[in-house]
């Protein structure tokens, strides 16, 4: 027997039939993520329900030093959770659940295959807000959100996910489970190992169970769209609004191209005018009367140039239908999309470098930039249907993460590395902390059977 029917053969001694899906029985939904990376089918499909079966399972795949790659809700961008020939896939979308909420900690115990949406909606009927908030909230599990670190729209206030965890359950390659489930915000007793798991992208251990802070719900939330002329006004008026009434909940910016994509796609007349140098969404939880006078000052001083503030939740909705054309982005387009980090004061000179070097090369080319700058984060899409066939995917990878790595950027900010962006993360990482990226490799996982040729080579 070759390595997979060897694996296969103690899989079914152990399990119960239940727990394993094979062939043509696979979910094609497992052969690939939202980045189309693959797609290929894994040998086998592996769907525990406990942790002691996810023990089991990668105990006996480790003493055949059989590949496993964990999946959740395989909304990834970046194939992280994407099979290779020869893989078997282990999903924990029957891991799912709701434990426990604590209310007088403010935190919630959940298994790894609950849905984001879920989670959301709990902690408000508990009267908290579980403040990580992305698109595919509706899809995506938290596992794979704690596994890629996601970030999402409410970064600004409260952080990335790796913010808003407390405790883990992990399981090792060899099967082990690490118990390091904590309520405590101040936990002092030694290295705080479940940070090594968050964004390890499934490369060190698979996440079971993890414990979540949640946040008290905020009161009335005003939406808000202005125009600038230029990025710099962007960064001014989002100090004043700190300053003033204090971080917001969101802060989103739009370059032209973007926002008159966005209001054509979204079905209602445009907000602002669409001959404006920028674009900025934002939400604030201060009083609405205080909103108002700072945008009454940034217009008479030049620093807003036009403004609108949704006058009821429907007309908020509307507003951030612009900036959700992305959603449409695989319909329409064909999407290469960069998910960038750079220092703020960089962003500007990084767009306008990026814009005279795709001109130059590239003429004819669609590009759109939007982000939330407040936490660094800018994303750059380019349409490849706007380029010559067959598209230069490669020569437009180097120039986009060349141009970071000049600036002191991160080739990621969000969507984590996985197979898209392994070649490219020198440009962010030294070869000291690669080297020591290795070694924690090494460590957790010696056989290298966990999500292999995913975030390191």
């Amino acid at each position: 027997m070759n390595l997979i029917e060897q694996t296969l053969a103690t899989l079914r001694y152990i399990l119960d039939s239940r727990a394993i899906v094979t062939g043509g029985a696979i979910n094609p939904r497992h052969h690939t993520d939202w980045s189309h990376y693959g797609p290929t089918c894994p040998n086998v499909l592996l769907l525990p329900r406990t942790t002691e079966e996810v023990s089991k399972m990668l105990r006996i795949c480790n003493t055949h030093k059989q590949p496993v790659v964990p999946q959740g809700g395989m909304t990834g961008l970046a194939g992280g959770s994407v099979p290779r020939a020869g893989d078997i896939a282990l999903s924990l979308e029957h891991m799912a659940g709701i434990e426990e909420i604590d209310a007088a900690a403010a935190t919630m115990t959940v298994l790894a295959g609950t849905r984001l949406e879920t989670i959301q909606q709990a902690a408000a009927e508990a009267g908290f807000l579980f403040p990580l908030d992305l698109e595919a909230r509706g899809s995506c599990q938290i596992g794979g959100n704690i596994a890629t670190n996601a970030g999402g729209n409410s970064v600004i206030r409260y952080g990335m996910t790796r913010d808003q965890v407390l405790g883990l359950e992990v399981v090792l390659a060899d099967g082990r489970v690490l118990n390091l489930m904590n309520k405590m915000i101040k936990n002092n007793t030694g290295y705080d190992l479940k940070q090594c798991f968050i964004g390890s992208e499934g490369t060190l251990g698979v996440i079971t169970r993890a414990v979540l802070k949640l946040q008290p719900l905020p009161g009335h939330v005003t939406t808000a769209m202005c125009a600038l002329p230029d990025y710099a006004n962007a960064v001014q008026l989002l100090r004043a609004l700190q300053k003033r009434i204090g971080t917001p909940q969101a802060y989103e910016v739009m370059w032209p191209a973007f926002y008159q994509i966005g209001v054509e796609w979204s079905g209602h007349a445009a907000p602002l005018p669409s001959d404006k140098p920028l674009y900025v969404l934002f939400e604030s939880t201060g009083s609405g009367e205080a909103l108002e006078a700072l945008l009454a000052d940034a217009r008479g001083t030049g620093d807003v140039t036009d403004a609108v503030v949704a006058a009821s939740p429907l007309q908020a909705r509307q507003l951030w239908k612009v900036r959700e054309a992305t959603r449409e982005f695989s319909a329409r387009f064909s999407p290469l999309s960069f998910d960038l980090s750079l220092p703020m004061g960089e962003i500007d000179a990084f767009i306008q470098d990026c814009q005279q070097q795709l001109d130059s090369r590239f003429p004819g080319h669609h590009t759109l930039y939007f982000g939330h700058i407040d936490d660094s984060s800018l994303h750059v899409t380019i349409d490849l249907n706007s380029l010559p066939e067959p598209s230069p995917v490669d020569a437009l990878n180097d120039l986009i993460y060349t141009a970071v790595g000049g600036r002191k950027g991160s080739v990621s900010a969000e969507h984590g590395i996985g197979a898209l962006k392994r070649n490219y993360l020198h440009h962010s990482v030294t070869p000291e902390a690669m080297d020591v990226m290795r070694q924690l490799k090494q460590t957790f996982d010696p056989n290298g059977i966990l999500n292999p040729g995913k975030v390191i080579a």
